[in-house]
């Protein structure tokens, strides 16, 4: 038994579509604000992570480890982690060993032991003797670590790295502005859904089964995309562009609405250029190209690629290669999905090779 579709014997006039075209939109506005007023309450939660890529960014190419200053790795933290999860070795005795300690020389003050020797002499001469004047240079760092003092200027210099506001009224904005991008993608089914109500009642069955079967996978290209470029793409950008400025002795001031802004554009940018696969196989569909056509122009569209990638990304090159590489291999994905719809297309009742 063939399964009912959800717009079988559905016939409408004009003026009913106008009246649906409204109940939808009115419906899908009614959501987008539930949405959004839900996620005021957590909107402080996802500006924070939103400046996990550049404050660690910051931290790594204008606050990197000092020379001198040692620090465990990744592989001698992964031992320590082993030994006291697999060979449950005891912390106490682990504790009893003495551990080296380093300084951090930017916490440190460098003091020179014969200048306090003399000065003590200067102080009180009958209890501290006047030391010889040939005595050997001996200096000695004092950490400020673990003290109020330099728990100050391990904040102020914390504080240097996070993006800054300009006005007053900056910080509400941008919080309302995030509160709405949100409450859009938690109440993004909702509104395709009444956008499908409204668009899947002018359709054809074929075309329907069409969109049910690639609207996922359009979804699911373009949150790839999306956090393929905030997680990857991202922070190799900016430890580039922040070589430049180390480079120039400069240092940027990064303004919390210019960073949202970017990081939001660009994602966008690589969301919809993972799309390509899909607009391959529309076009094929159509008629207007084959997969035939794509495998004979696959040099020139490894050039329209590269001044794509160009011209949706910021003005460097590790940015511009790490979208045109993932979309050359789409690339080659949207002519397999050309290739098997060309052989889905095909009459059964064509003749077969001998």
């Amino acid at each position: 038994m063939a399964k009912k579709d959800l717009f079988d014997n559905s016939t409408m006039s004009f003026g009913e579509h106008l009246e649906a075209l409204r109940i939808h939109l009115w419906k899908a506005i009614v959501g987008l604000v539930i949405g959004s007023v839900a996620a005021f309450y957590f909107s402080d939660h996802v500006i924070i992570a939103i400046q996990k890529p550049v404050i660690s960014a910051m931290n790594e190419v204008f606050s990197g480890t000092p020379e001198g200053k040692i620090e465990k790795n990744q592989w001698d933290s992964l031992k320590d982690w082993s030994n006291r999860t697999f060979w449950k070795k005891d912390d106490a005795a682990a504790a009893a060993i003495p551990e080296k300690k380093t300084v951090d020389p930017r916490m440190a003050l460098e003091i020179d032991v014969r200048q306090v020797a003399h000065q003590l002499h200067e102080m009180m001469p009958e209890s501290y003797p006047e030391p010889p004047e040939r005595v050997v240079p001996a200096r000695i760092a004092v950490s400020f670590e673990g003290t109020p003092f330099g728990d100050l200027l391990a904040e102020m210099r914390q504080e240097s790295m996070h993006p800054r506001t300009d006005g007053v009224d900056e910080a509400f904005m941008i919080y309302l502005k995030v509160s709405l991008i949100v409450g859009a993608i938690i109440s993004s089914p909702w509104i395709f859904y009444q956008l499908w109500l409204f668009i899947g009642a002018g359709l054809y069955t074929h075309e329907r089964k069409y969109v049910y079967t690639y609207f996922p996978m359009s979804i699911i290209l373009f949150l790839g995309g999306a956090a393929f470029c905030f997680f990857v793409v991202i922070p190799f950008v900016l430890n580039f562009l922040f070589t430049f400025n180390t480079m120039l002795q400069l240092r940027p001031e990064i303004k919390i609405s210019t960073w949202i802004t970017f990081a939001l554009l660009v994602s966008v940018m690589f969301g919809l250029s993972f799309q390509l696969p899909l607009v391959m196989l529309f076009l094929d569909r159509i008629s207007i190209v084959s997969a035939k056509f794509f495998r004979e122009k696959r040099r020139h569209a490894i050039l329209v690629i590269a001044f794509l990638s160009m011209v949706l990304t910021p003005s460097d090159p590790i940015s511009m290669m790490m979208m045109m590489i993932p979309l050359c291999i789409l690339y080659e994905f949207g002519i397999l999905l050309c290739v098997r719809a060309a052989n889905a297309r095909k009459s059964p009742f064509e003749a077969q090779p001998a």
